[in-house]
C-alpha cells in the first residue's frame, strides 16, 4: 500500500489539477439547491392534486451521520418517488465528491437500506414506519438495517448538503412520473426516472450487486468479439461490484482464466492511493472474508501488490497489477493466474475455498470514465474447470 509520501504526492497533483480547473473556470459548482426547490414546486403546482397523496421536503447536511428521519411515515405498499439535488465534499480543496445516488441511502422504519442508481428514485414501501435517509461515504454499512462500520464522527470532514423531494404517491409511481412528464420537466429528472423504471433491472444474468456497496447501471450483459457472452463495463464518476457464487476448492493448482478488453482506464495516476484508487478489475473472494482483485494499472509496474487504501476495505481487498499503461488498450487479452501461489504470495497462508467472483469498476474519486468488456472466466481447479462467463 502507499505509504504517506505517495498520498502527499498523489494529492499534491490532484491539487494542482484543481487549481487548473478553477483558473479556467472549468470547476462545476455546486447546484443551486433553492432552483431545484422552486422549478421541481412549479411543476408539481400543474399535476391534478388526486395524483399525490402527500410530498415532503427533506434537507441532510453532508456531515449528518445516518440515519435522519423525513416527516413521511409510510404504510406497506405505498409507492413512492424521491428527487435529489446537492453535492457532497469528501475534499472540496481537491474538488473530490460523491455523486448523490452513491452517497444517499434510505430505509422505512428498521427495515433493510437501500439507495437509487439516479438521482432519483421510485420504490414501494415493503415495511411501515418512518422513511429515513442516511449518509454513506465515508462510512460503511456491517449489517443491512445500516449499522457503520466506523465511528460516525468521520462524517465531520464532509462538507455540503444534500435536498429530497419525497412524493407519496396515490396512484401507480410510473403512472404519476408520466403525468408529471407530460406537463414538462426539470433539467430532465423527471423524464430520467421513467426511463430508469421502463429500463427494468440491467444486472447481468448470474450476477448480483455487492449489497453494502449498492446497484449501479455500470455493468449490462453483451457479445465479446467472438461472439461469446460478455460484460460491458462502463464507469464514469460511480462505482459498482458485481458478484456471482461459486463454491470451488483453492488447491495448490486453482487457477483463475479470462478473456478482457479495455478500452479507457479511468485514472492516469498510480492507484494505490486514495484519492487516486480508481480501476477496473476481476477478483476473487475467499471463505475467509478476503479477497485478491486482479487489475490493468496506468503506471504501476506488473506484479506490484497492495494492501486496498481504503479504510473500510484494508486488511480484506488485496489489488495485484497484471498489466501496466496503454499499450494494449483496445485489443483483447488472456490472462490466467494461479489463485493459490498468488493468495501465498501476496497475502499469506491459502484458506480453504473460493466463494464467489466477482468485476469492480470505481471512477469515483477522480470522475473519469473507465471502459472494459469481460468474458471467458473460468476457475480451473482440481476437478475439472467452472465457466463462470
Amino acid at each position: 500500500m502507499a505509504g504517506t509520501l505517495t498520498e502527499l504526492t498523489v494529492a499534491g497533483k490532484l491539487a494542482g489539477k484543481a487549481v487548473g480547473r478553477k483558473l479556467r473556470g472549468a470547476i462545476e459548482a455546486a447546484p443551486d439547491l433553492n432552483a431545484f426547490r422552486d422549478d421541481m414546486r412549479q411543476l408539481l403546482d400543474r399535476l391534478p392534486a388526486e395524483l399525490i397523496q402527500d410530498l415532503v421536503w427533506f434537507d441532510l447536511a453532508a456531515n449528518e451521520a445516518p440515519w435522519v428521519g423525513s416527516d413521511m411515515m409510510l404504510a406497506a405498499g405505498d409507492q413512492v418517488t424521491y428527487f435529489m439535488e446537492g453535492r457532497v465534499y469528501a475534499n472540496q480543496f481537491l474538488d473530490i465528491w460523491v455523486p448523490l445516488p452513491l452517497q444517499i441511502w434510505s430505509k422505512v422504519g428498521d427495515g433493510e437500506v437501500f439507495r437509487g442508481t439516479r438521482q432519483s428514485h421510485s420504490f414501494t414501501a415493503t415495511e411501515t414506519g418512518n422513511l429515513q435517509f442516511g449518509n454513506y461515504f465515508p462510512n460503511d454499512w456491517s449489517d443491512r438495517q445500516g449499522t457503520r462500520q466506523q465511528d460516525d464522527k468521520i462524517y465531520a470532514s464532509m462538507k455540503g448538503a444534500t435536498r429530497i423531494l419525497i412524493i407519496r404517491w396515490a396512484t401507480a409511481a410510473d403512472a404519476g412520473i408520466r403525468a408529471l412528464l407530460e406537463l414538462g420537466d426539470v433539467q430532465g429528472r423527471v423524464e430520467s426516472e421513467l426511463e430508469r423504471i421502463e429500463g427494468g433491472d440491467i444486472t447481468p444474468q448470474g450476477w448480483y450487486p455487492l449489497w453494502h456497496i449498492g446497484p449501479s447501471e455500470i455493468y449490462r450483459d453483451g457479445h465479446s468479439d467472438q461472439g461469446r457472452p460478455c460484460i460491458h463495463c462502463h464507469t464514469a464518476g460511480n462505482t459498482g461490484i458485481l458478484q456471482t457464487d461459486v463454491d470451488v476448492a483453492l488447491a495448490p493448482d486453482t487457477e483463475i482464466g479470462w478473456r478482457w478488453c479495455v478500452d479507457e482506464l479511468p485514472s492516469p495516476l498510480r492507484e494505490d492511493a486514495v484519492p487516486s484508487h480508481d480501476y477496473l478489475s476481476i477478483a476473487v473472494e475467499f471463505d475467509n472474508g478476503k479477497d485478491i482483485t486482479y487489475y490493468w494499472s496506468s503506471t504501476l509496474p506488473v506484479g506490484t501488490g497492495y494492501d486496498c487504501p481504503l479504510p473500510n476495505w484494508k486488511h480484506k481487498e488485496f489489488h495485484v497489477v497484471v498489466r501496466s499503461g496503454n499499450s494494449g488498450l483496445g485489443q483483447w487479452h488472456s490472462e490466467r493466474r494461479n489463485l493459490y501461489e498468488d493468495y501465498r504470495h501476496y497475502m499469506g497462508e491459502p484458506p480453504g475455498r473460493i466463494v464467489r467472483v466477482w468485476l469492480i469498476a470505481n471512477s469515483l474519486f477522480q470522475r473519469n470514465t473507465g471502459r472494459c468488456d469481460y468474458s471467458d472466466i473460468v476457475l480451473h481447479h482440481p476437478g475439472g474447470a467452472l465457466q463462470v462467463l
